[in-house]
């Protein structure tokens, strides 16, 4: 009796499906039959749609280079005020001004004049996401031969951004520092808002913050539980920028500065419950094993461990994690973007229980693994 587990075989139907599909007189075949047309006419757009996607990068990152979007925020303008606010000349800044408009970030008036759209407008009160387009810049030149960076071995420019990613420590330039913190901090605000609506601190004394850069997920903790006594971990070189930014959140009294490499250092105690916001993704799986066997050995007994990061869709590929997380982190050197079971099942490894795994209202910015020390 055949195994029904046993894998199908390559020529089934499926295949033969495929290929009569991947056949040029199929499709021809099928955009003129009335009952394939429609789909033929969508999967032909959405396939076109994911060859120019590079060219709608590009454009996005023209408008935000040349300020397109936030000089149109105070009203409409016509090209030609556009174009020479950009230095370039008319008939190219309406090039620019029509893609924008096909890709929803502007609206064309009847006049000819351009608007900025809802989503144009929704683009620039992310924080930290022009920043983000920006830096851009270096990811797209990693990407230029993805075959070479798929392969490996090959040096990337995100890698040398990400120094700390590889424990760099102390001989780090110090405008790289700043430029590194500050772009985790802008693009950190979403991120602790949906973590903090998937999870409760409720019943957290002191929370510690390994891996937290100049403490904006702190601040936005601490805003939102006025309670809460906190600890900041990370680099020396990285915590020189804390103190201003606790400050303006009006939390910095409430927090611990506590300078370590969570590479070669212990973790401090104290903290009934730990956060790792946005810091596995940007490592190793022996590197990660590491760290969370160092918090678990730093938590008490019942005490919490909170993980929020962008995370692989896993047995159902997430369009945007695993496309554009997951070769960013690649292009970083020593990153993976790991799906939700993946990360809980390194947590049991090291010795976690009662693994949660909240619901993510927007994947995109982060999802959640929560999981406890037992008792």
């Amino acid at each position: 009796m055949a195994d029904a587990a046993a894998p199908r075989p390559a020529n089934g139907m499926r295949g033969v499906l495929a290929r009569l599909i991947a056949r040029p007189g199929f499709q021809a075949w099928a955009a003129r039959f009335p009952l394939t047309r429609g789909m033929a006419r969508r999967d032909g757009a959405e396939i076109f749609r994911i060859v120019q996607g590079f060219v709608e990068a590009q454009a996005l990152a023209s408008l935000v280079e040349l300020d397109v979007l936030n000089r149109l925020t105070g009203g409409p303008m016509r090209v030609a005020a556009l174009a020479a606010g950009a230095e370039m000349p008319e008939d190219r800044m309406l090039i620019l001004c029509q893609a924008g408009a096909a890709m929803g970030l502007l609206k064309r008036r009847r006049d000819g004049r351009f608007a900025l759209a809802r989503k144009g407008a929704a683009l620039l009160g992310v924080p930290g996401l022009r920043q983000m387009i920006r830096h851009h810049r270096a990811f797209y030149r990693d990407l230029e031969d993805p075959v070479a960076l798929l392969r490996g071995g090959a040096e990337t420019e995100l890698a040398a951004f990400w120094p700390y990613v590889f424990g760099a420590r102390g001989a780090v330039d110090p405008t790289v520092t700043a430029t590194y913190s500050d772009l985790m901090a802008d693009s950190q605000a979403l991120v602790a808002q949906d973590t903090l609506r998937m999870v409760s601190l409720k019943n957290v004394r002191r929370l510690m913050d390994v891996g937290g850069g100049t403490g904006a997920f702190l601040s936005a903790a601490g805003r939102a539980w006025p309670g809460l006594a906190m600890t900041l971990v990370d680099l020396p070189a990285v915590l020189e920028g804390a103190g201003a930014r606790l400050a303006r959140a009006g939390v910095s009294d409430r927090v611990r500065l506590h300078p370590a490499s969570f590479r070669d250092d212990p973790l401090p105690e104290g903290a009934d419950a730990i956060s790792l916001i946005r810091v596995l993704y940007d490592h190793r799986d022996d590197t990660v094993r590491a760290l969370l066997a160092k918090v678990h050995d730093a938590l008490p007994a019942g005490g919490r461990l909170i993980i929020s990061e962008p995370m692989s869709g896993g047995d159902r590929p997430d369009p945007i994690t695993d496309v554009y997380f997951a070769f960013y982190t690649m292009a970083m050197g020593t990153g993976r973007t790991r799906s939700a079971d993946r990360i809980a099942e390194l947590c049991r490894e090291v010795g976690f229980e009662d693994i949660a795994i909240p619901r993510a209202g927007r994947p995109y910015v982060t999802s959640a693994v929560t999981c406890v020390k037992a008792a």
